[in-house]
């Protein structure tokens, strides 16, 4: 646990309590700052659809389950799962069946903004009619919704009851900081920095073993509540690079500007460097064979594809030339993902103080970040052994 200062610390042991996506709809708030993550999964989705071609139909009179794991709160979480039932509603209309009725569970972490995810709800199509009169009715869903608060790296449903896991830009976010990054005496300790990209070979080495042992409580987990005949379409952030100190698109975001953004405060004397120090992202960009050992030493799970996946810029803006609006579009990037827990470390006053110096130098060096920040994912589509 990091030690306390005169704010709240973002310990490992509050981090599960804390951590989420910037709710609401203001101009910070993830919903608004998406838009991003909305085309990388789009253009997934034809490994998405080869994963759902897999998943074994059962009889009509059975729910169909589908679960998304680490949903936020925007409108993408929607739109996955609305391409999951419609995809799986052909496929059992192809067979000569009726689509049996449909059941979708939202999961986050319970700081999750579930409020404004369900207001993004379109209505329920009314169930009194026959299906074929609800898979019509337009701007509704045809589908039963519920929220799930919790953990994904724990159990969060019952045995053999989930067809579908879908999960995207979420298993890089790690359970925790890794203690010995945190803790002064060890050589693991990521002084002077607040993201990994560029530490030491023991920093990083903390953060991949971190990573692999989340990522294996994430699979021991699914495959006790996965249906014998399902299928799983896991996206996170990833690399290219076979060295964990080079995170990528990652390392650019929270390894830059976003760094010298502590500095600055640091050198301005507005927090001291150990407040800095006691800081770190819980974020680690895999590689295919970081991710690959995980899903082999389980055993539970066949690869049915992994890949790297390039999805391009984080940053979405309407005028590139404008260096104002790239700038704007980085801190705002920035702040949807990882402003809650800057928030929680320092204040809003000093949160505030530090993502206008992220957009300042975002704003000096926006003809570099539009052509070099870019990202990889990882794709992985598992199924039973």
């Amino acid at each position: 646990m990091a030690p306390k200062g005169d704010n709240v610390v973002v310990s490992n042991i509050k981090l599960e309590g804390v951590l989420s996506m910037k709710g609401g709809k203001g101009e910070a708030s993830y919903a608004n700052n998406s838009q991003a993550q909305a085309l990388h999964a789009r253009s997934m989705l034809h490994l998405l659809e080869e994963t759902l071609d897999g998943v074994q139909l059962d009889s009509p009179e059975v729910p169909f389950v589908v679960v998304d794991l680490g949903c936020s709160c925007g409108s993408n979480t929607i739109y996955i799962i609305d391409v999951i039932i419609k995809h799986m509603i052909k496929r059992y209309e192809a067979m000569g069946y009726d689509p049996p009725e449909f059941s979708a569970f939202f999961s986050d972490l319970p700081s999750n903004d579930f409020n404004t995810l369900f207001q993004l709800l379109p209505p329920l199509a009314n169930y009194g009619g026959s299906m074929e009169e609800c898979l019509a009715a337009n701007g509704h869903r045809s589908y039963f919704a519920a929220g799930v608060p919790g953990s994904f790296y724990r159990r969060l449903f019952p045995a053999r009851s989930i067809d579908v896991f879908h999960s995207a830009f979420s298993l890089h976010w790690l359970s925790q900081v890794p203690e010995i990054v945190l803790d002064k005496r060890s050589t693991a300790y990521n002084k002077g920095r607040v993201f990994i990209h560029g530490a030491s070979d023991i920093t990083a080495i903390a953060y991949k073993k971190q990573f692999q042992a989340d990522l294996a409580g994430f699979l021991k987990s699914r495959s006790q509540e996965m249906k014998r005949g399902g299928s799983m379409f896991l996206v996170c952030l990833g690399r290219t690079s076979v060295d964990p100190i080079d995170q990528g698109g990652a390392g650019l975001l929270f390894g830059t500007h976003f760094q010298d953004a502590w500095d600055d405060l640091v050198q301005e004397g507005l927090i001291n460097s150990e407040k800095r120090d006691n800081f770190n992202i819980p974020v680690y960009a895999p590689s295919l064979q970081d991710f690959k050992e995980v899903v082999e030493a389980d055993g539970s799970f066949s690869i049915n594809k992994l890949e790297v996946f390039r999805g391009g810029s984080p940053l979405v803006v309407n005028q590139p030339d404008d260096a104002a609006e790239v700038g704007r579009a980085l801190a705002n990037s920035c702040r949807s993902v990882s402003g809650v827990l800057v928030d929680a470390h320092i204040g809003d006053r000093l949160s505030e103080e530090l993502f206008s110096r992220v957009q300042r130098r975002a704003t000096s060096h926006a003809k570099e970040l539009l052509e070099q920040l870019q990202f990889f994912h990882i794709v992985a589509s598992l199924s039973f052994a």
